[in-house]
């Protein structure tokens, strides 16, 4: 009950406005900075960089919600091709991470898709792999739907889909040969369209990561749960799936040490590296999803 609360606290906190316009006046704070990478590219470069002599490779990620002017989403699409650009100048080893609605999805699906080639097209000069994020349920079919039509042009695209929704299994189906993302969810869902309960959640993310390597496709394990990992390293041997086909991922700032055992294992490891002054909701959901991340916030409140 208590941890219900804390999520529900959390996530309002996430889509309050107002809240996000301020954080981004304030600077990484409340703890912040332990899961994002500074507010430039510069300082997300070294970030990678120094993942890469630790054998792990990264996904970029410029932070921005609650974009709503076209003057917004063609700032934030040239933020990207500045930050492809800088990868490439610096020769790290990440790919980047764009949401449609950042790109002006919510304005006019056109003009996002002219956005989001401009990306795909300065990513593929230089080599690198762009992940559409996945958002709100609300944009779900949205995002396949532009996926599916730049796949048509571009191979250096995939996106990510979201274990708790219940039409996930049937998306991940549909996207056979699309390299996916598989990760559990981080927005509040209605019980109609979502599991509520962990192990529901945690069954589908098996099902959707299982059924994603049997078809032959890159799948991108992305969760900190070690007894989740644990069962896909037993599947993968089972079924022989040669590592070259998958990689496991975690968040920035999260379990460190389960990353380095994975490198150590000899597992391709990647880091998904937010970075950006708009961090707020992006931290309140990593609050919300898990309840021992709060003391992060309570150590960055008092050190201040």
């Amino acid at each position: 009950m208590i941890e219900t609360v804390s999520r529900n606290f959390f996530m309002k906190l996430a889509n309050n406005q107002p809240l996000n316009k301020a954080a981004r006046k304030w600077g990484l704070n409340f703890g912040a900075s332990k899961v994002v990478a500074g507010a430039t590219i510069d300082s997300a470069i070294e970030t990678v960089r120094s993942l890469n002599n630790d054998g792990i490779q990264a996904t970029l990620d410029h932070l921005g919600e609650f974009v709503y002017t076209r003057e917004e989403a063609a700032s934030a699409t040239d933020y990207c091709v500045r930050t492809l650009k800088a990868i490439a100048e610096a020769d790290v080893k990440s790919g980047l991470s764009i949401k449609l609605t950042q790109l002006g999805l919510d304005i006019d699906p056109n003009f996002c898709l002219a956005n989001t080639k401009k990306i795909l097209d300065t990513a593929k000069a230089a080599g690198r792999f762009v992940r559409i994020d996945m958002e709100d349920s609300g944009h779900c079919q949205a995002t396949i739907d532009m996926l599916k039509d730049l796949r048509r042009t571009y191979d250096n695209v995939g996106t990510v889909i979201q274990a708790y929704l219940m039409r996930s299994l049937n998306d991940v189906k549909g996207l056979k040969g699309v390299p996916l993302r598989i990760v559990k969810g981080a927005y509040k869902e209605s019980p109609d369209i979502a599991y509520q309960d962990k192990k529901d959640i945690d069954a589908n993310y098996l099902k959707m990561v299982k059924t994603h390597l049997l078809n032959g496709s890159y799948t991108a394990i992305a969760t900190h749960d070690h007894r989740i990992i644990a069962d896909v390293k037993t599947f993968i041997q089972e079924h022989q799936i040669p590592r070259d086909r998958f990689e496991f991922q975690m968040l920035y700032g999260m379990r460190r040490p389960l990353w380095h055992e994975l490198v150590k294992e000899g597992y391709k490891m990647r880091i998904y590296v937010p970075f950006g002054n708009d961090w707020f909701g992006y931290y309140m959901r990593r609050l919300a999803e898990r309840p021992q991340n709060v003391s992060f916030a309570f150590r960055g409140l008092f050190s201040k």
